[in-house]
């Protein structure tokens, strides 16, 4: 049986990094790790509507917790004068005890986030509308910022209907088991009020191309072999070059320089023994042709008489 893979997951360590970085004691990791969680479910439930997509922790050694917001909104986040901001580091501050320090980071191209396109559905089949035509609208405006594929899944009491069923919907292509295709992996759950529906998005970008590794070790590889190979064979052309005397050696020099001559003496010593016998032996093969053709008839005159 097949089993899936989180998409996310399955690409750590490639060329996506983790989105907690920080060490910690075997005695003190189930701590830090139920803070981590406890952390990002107070932020996406105070900043519901700020188009979150990802939260990323660091803990430096100083007991300094550092929070990095990927936020579509960002003036949500900020709030007026950064009152908002300033009064979430409060709060995490009061809950945890440590020192914590908020940066936003603003998503340029929300189409292109599996995570904000999944909320966008999910938001707008809560609001009543088809869920045929919000992924239809999804579909249509991820192609259009450039991705090479997209796929989408909803799954649950859709319409309302009385049976639960899933509906999958996709366009371009989006290869799965390819590590370096850059996939990006969003779910999220429409509550209505026939029940939830889950939506899940997988978005293909691009293929993350190992370049800048390869472009480096071409011409230190490729240069150093080559420069040392024509000196020694100049070398051995200078020592044949005054070797000619000999008699031996200027025949491969004439085969290689002037190929005709070489050979037209060769075939007339050679072959022109073989050639004259031949036209020799067929004069002798005709008259011993006419010799029996004699005999025949002298013996056919015997037998007359």
């Amino acid at each position: 049986m097949g089993h899936k893979v989180h998409p996310n997951a399955f690409r750590l360590g490639v060329f996506r990094p983790w989105e907690a970085n920080w060490f910690a004691n075997p005695k003190d990791y189930t701590k830090m790790l139920h803070e981590d969680l406890e952390m990002r479910r107070i932020i996406l439930a105070r900043l519901r509507n700020a188009g979150i997509a990802k939260i990323e922790t660091e803990r430096s050694s100083n007991a300094q917790l550092t929070v990095t917001i990927h936020t579509a909104k960002p003036g949500i986040v900020i709030g007026k004068g950064g009152a908002s901001v300033d009064q979430l580091r409060e709060d995490l501050e009061k809950r945890f005890g440590n020192r914590v320090r908020i940066s936003i980071q603003e998503i340029k191209q929300p189409e292109l986030d599996a995570q904000l396109v999944a909320e966008n559905i999910a938001s707008q089949i809560e609001r009543r509308i088809s869920y045929k035509r919000a992924m239809k609208q999804a579909i249509l405006r991820t192609m259009r910022a450039g991705a090479k594929g997209i796929r989408l899944y909803a799954g649950g009491r859709l319409r309302g209907a009385e049976m639960a069923r899933r509906e999958q919907d996709r366009e371009g292509r989006v290869p799965l088991h390819t590590l370096r295709a850059d996939i990006d992996f969003g779910r999220a759950t429409a509550k209505t009020t026939f029940g939830a529906i889950g939506i899940k998005v997988w978005i293909y970008k691009d293929l993350v191309s190992p370049a800048q590794r390869r472009l480096p070790s071409l011409p230190e590889d490729g240069g150093t072999p080559i420069a040392p190979q024509p000196e020694p064979a100049e070398v051995v052309s200078a020592d044949i070059t005054p070797m000619p005397s000999a008699e031996p050696e200027p025949a491969p020099a004439q085969a290689v320089g002037t190929p005709k001559p070489a050979r037209r003496p060769r075939t007339t010593t050679g072959a022109g023994a073989a050639a004259r016998p031949r036209t020799a032996a067929k004069p002798k093969t005709d008259g011993a042709a006419k010799k029996p053709a004699t005999r025949r008839s002298t013996n056919t005159k015997k037998a007359d008489g």
